[in-house]
């Protein structure tokens, strides 16, 4: 493998000349850095980056920890996340798994952002007792290296159940999210305390965020329900979609029968038919406050505690009868 020193024997230069000019020193000329940069491509050198980072202790990695995947969510977060990092001269990784938590006490990134219930708050809180830098998107924790970006669930749920409690006369059902997931617990509080404040009964089914457990929801709902029209409230979107899928099998019909609000305003909402009626929030915005926030850390800044606000996005799924 080419090193430093062969490209110094090339060029004639020392090893330190070529190590600043290898770094952007400010050390060396520009005729001097092109003669290196020339000497170093003719060579195919590649730069151990890893070696670079435990001396200058910086790897302008950022990590972005998600328990999942999959579904229509992520994307528009990530994409956030990425451009606001490159803005900062930062770079991405995505990481899922237990096995991955290691990168950040061994120091392979600069900073974590973390969507992942499968860091519990007292770990989080050791590693930034160890002085590493984070940003949660799904717990509220308080500690000078830990800064937050949340959603506004509160607001966000108390306006689909607005909605809905404009059909007091009907059941309301409420499909609810994993009980690892802080914005699903969130919402759950919220819409049980709007449910006593309201005097209203619900009925509750569990679900997982995935379009999985919106079907078997709906098949729920057939099951123990003979009168129609009744209200849904969704917990996300991608089981409201999941619903759709079933309740399209039936005679009944999303809007007339089954009035229905979501939560997240992933795109699909936009071509289910009848249009979803959903909660909405940049996903794209809440990425680029994360990054903000992680780089506001590392440059020793005081960690902050941000929210995302949400906003009633409006479709024929909750279509009042005239």
């Amino acid at each position: 493998m080419v090193g430093i020193k062969d490209i110094a024997k090339k060029t004639g230069y020392s090893i330190s000349t070529v190590s600043y000019a290898l770094n952007n020193s400010h050390k060396v000329s520009e005729a001097t850095r092109a003669i290196i940069i020339k000497a170093a491509d003719e060579l195919h050198y590649v730069p151990n980056n890893a070696a670079r980072t435990l001396k200058r202790n910086q790897s302008n990695i950022i990590g972005v920890f998600l328990a999942d995947y999959s579904g229509a969510f992520y994307g528009e977060l990530l994409h956030g996340i990425k451009l606001q990092l490159q803005k900062e001269n930062y770079e991405m990784i995505v990481c899922s798994g237990e096995q991955s938590h290691r990168f950040i006490p061994e120091k392979l990134i600069d900073g974590a952002i973390i969507l992942d219930a499968a860091f519990d708050d007292d770990e989080i809180l050791r590693l930034a007792d160890l002085d590493n830098n984070i940003v949660t998107m799904d717990r509220d924790i308080v500690h000078p290296r830990i800064g937050t970006v949340l959603l506004d669930n509160e607001g966000g749920t108390n306006a689909a159940l607005t909605q809905l409690g404009q059909y007091d006369e009907l059941p309301l059902y409420i499909v609810t999210g994993p009980e690892a997931s802080y914005d699903s617990q969130s919402r759950y509080k919220t819409a049980k305390r709007w449910a006593s404040e309201n005097k209203r009964e619900v009925n509750w089914i569990d679900g997982d965020f995935s379009r999985k457990s919106g079907q078997r929801a709906a098949r729920q709902i057939l099951s123990e329900n003979s009168r129609y029209p009744i209200t849904v409230f969704s917990f996300n979107d991608e089981m409201a979609v999941g619903m759709y899928k079933v309740f399209a099998k039936t005679d009944l019909l999303i809007g007339r029968d089954i009035k229905m609000v979501g939560f997240d305003n992933i795109e699909i909402a936009s071509f289910l038919t009848p249009r979803l009626t959903t909660i909405g929030y940049s996903k794209y915005h809440w990425g680029i406050e994360a990054a903000k926030q992680i780089v506001a850390i590392i440059q020793n800044e005081d960690a902050a505690h941000k929210k995302v606000y949400t906003s009633l996005i409006t479709g024929e799924s909750l279509e009042k009868e005239s």
